[in-house]
């Protein structure tokens, strides 16, 4: 999500890079240090964290409010709906 590589998230982390691929496949469970140390980086580089709240566990982007206003301006520059048939 925030385009990092595992040896970037591995130095910005402080957690050693195997550590990282035994977790992205599934062979290791980190504990809970580990998981706290990969969260705050990449909370850094702009990932943000939904907790289970009743609509489930999460993971998006951090956006700023000129980035919001400018996919608002973007999503609306389609014009007129219309159908997807092609003739």
């Amino acid at each position: 999500m925030v385009e990092w590589t595992r040896e970037k998230l591995a130095s910005n982390s402080g957690v050693d890079a195997l550590a990282i691929e035994e977790f992205e496949r599934r062979i290791t469970l980190p504990d809970s240090e580990v998981c706290n140390s990969l969260q705050i980086a990449l909370e850094g580089a702009g990932a943000f964290f939904i907790a289970e709240n009743g609509g489930g566990i999460g993971v998006r982007l951090k956006l700023n409010r000129s980035e919001v206003r400018r996919i608002s301006v973007l999503e609306n520059e389609g014009g007129i709906v219309g159908t997807d048939a092609v003739p």
